[in-house]
């Protein structure tokens, strides 16, 4: 498609820009665009309004219009979430190693940008400000695609970014924002192998398959959330019910929120006494195996079926299942999860330590909730994502995973 060939030549561009760009012309550049947006605040909430109006003209669900809704305290948030990405140390140029060899060379490896970055979103207008900071910061270019359902909002959050950095002295370009928003936009982005050097997915599982099947361009699997809270039999139950509570009703739109509760069978009655009510009195519909409905009959608890062990209901539904003791929560957690985030609740030091090394997960919780998994939590100031793969990331994605390195090697005069 022409507008991405011709956008795909103006970031790569930029990016041969950003990359020598010094450390303080990229944080002067982005405290500059933290305080444009949160200046520009009426403009991007009118544009934002257009999207939530025709959401729910569209028969939005309330999960999505959250994540879609904006507020003057989101986007201050957003904002302060910039600047702490300014403040962070500049990956770019650190040696992370070197090595002097036997014939005199010193062989050292360094960070260095990425290049241009392609991100694929859904309707999160919050990750067009996210993404942008994290690959200026980084020294990438990015092109940033997002779903029509937040197309106004992050059209506007672009705007003032762009804005902003320009008149701080770097390239307009380093932040660009597909303006044709159909499925087959999307399609071409993901094999624009001639300018994007990785494409990365943010949204939902259906959106994730796509890239990961379709993109010719290398792609980061960044994930789905079908996240456990295991609770030992050992476990506080008091904490253990603020966590479920905070990890499940926080905000059930977004995907580090708990989906799945295990309670082992000898804390079984008193723990789901304690807290299925609570999570009731939240508005939590319940979803239960066997023996929980034996505890909590139907329409308490309405029966499991086998696919609801491995889907994530962004919403307010957990699944409630008792386990036999830590191995068959472990195998449980291990065959139905996402590769994000996983808890458990527990007072034993050796059943933390065997969930800590078994659980196969990108983060492995214990005695918290699994809302933590977060990039501006893990003090990372944002993230591009959550990568549930193995290479070349892993969990939340700050500026390091947005590096790759080259070789660097001196001499005097050496030869082979």
């Amino acid at each position: 498609m022409e507008e991405l060939i011709q956008k795909g030549k103006f970031a790569k561009a930029a990016a041969a820009k950003l990359a020598a760009a010094s450390s303080d012309a990229k944080r002067t550049a982005l405290l500059c665009a933290a305080t444009a947006l949160v200046a520009h605040t009426n403009y991007i909430l009118e544009e934002n309004k257009k999207d939530i109006d025709a959401g729910r003209a569209n028969g939005m669900s309330d999960g999505l219009i959250d994540r879609l809704l904006l507020t003057p305290e989101r986007i201050s948030s957003i904002a302060d979430g910039i600047r702490q990405i300014a403040d962070l140390p500049d990956p770019i140029g650190e040696v992370l190693s070197e090595v002097k060899r036997p014939n005199g060379l010193s062989i050292g490896q360094m960070r260095v940008p990425l290049g241009v970055c392609g991100i694929i979103y859904e309707a999160r207008p919050n990750v067009t400000a996210d993404a942008a900071a994290l690959c200026i910061k980084s020294g990438n270019a990015c092109i940033l695609r997002c779903g029509k359902e937040a197309h106004k909002s992050s059209m506007a959050i672009t705007k003032v970014i762009q804005d902003a950095i320009f008149a701080a002295g770097l390239p307009k370009d380093s932040v660009l924002l597909v303006e044709d928003t159909s499925r087959e936009s999307a399609v071409a982005l993901m094999k624009l192998n001639d300018y994007l050097d990785v494409i990365i997915p943010r949204g939902g599982a259906g959106l994730i398959r796509t890239v990961v099947q379709n993109a010719t361009v290398p792609a980061i699997e960044t994930g789905t959330g079908n996240c456990h809270i295991y609770i030992d039999q050992t476990a506080n139950l008091d904490m253990a019910k603020d966590i479920v509570i905070n990890a499940k009703t926080s905000r059930p739109s977004v995907c580090n929120a708990a989906e799945k509760l295990l309670v082992h069978k000898s804390v079984a009655k008193e723990a789901l006494a304690k807290i299925l009510p609570a999570l009731t009195q939240k508005g939590v519909t319940l979803i239960g195996d066997d023996q929980t409905c034996r505890i909590y009959p139907y329409p308490d608890v309405i029966p499991a079926t086998d696919d609801d062990w491995g889907t994530e209901y962004l919403d307010l539904k957990i699944g409630v299942k008792v386990v036999d003791s830590i191995d068959d929560a472990i195998s449980h957690i291990n065959k139905y999860n996402s590769g994000h985030s996983e808890a458990i609740i527990t007072d034993s030091y050796e059943n933390s330590q065997k969930f800590l090394a078994e659980v196969d997960a990108a983060a492995v919780y214990v005695n918290a909730s699994t809302r933590f998994t977060d990039g501006f939590e893990f003090g990372f100031g944002a993230e591009i994502g959550i990568s549930t793969q193995k290479l070349h990331a892993r969990g939340p994605m700050g500026l390091n995973a947005l590096t790759t390195t080259k070789y660097i090697i001196r001499g005097n005069g050496q030869t082979r």
